[in-house]
């Protein structure tokens, strides 16, 4: 396993301290772990959602070109 440093803000640790407190996380490498993943999955359903807004390109070529051109 990789250990990786990385600088705070006081509001950010603030926050990963109180997550622990919270019982949210076992510590403070469990919620950066967690939190890498929420985003992780996060990022992965914005993709899927800006995807299903992409123009479809189902029907007829013809009508296909002149959309397009």
């Amino acid at each position: 396993m990789t250990t990786i440093s990385v600088p705070l803000s006081a509001e950010l640790l603030k926050i990963l301290d109180q997550l622990v407190r919270d019982g949210l996380a076992v510590n403070k490498a469990d919620a950066m772990r967690k939190a890498l993943k929420k985003f992780s999955e996060d990022q992965a359903v914005q993709r899927v959602l800006d995807a299903e807004k992409e123009p479809s390109l189902a029907g007829d070529l013809d009508d296909l070109v002149k959309r397009i051109c």
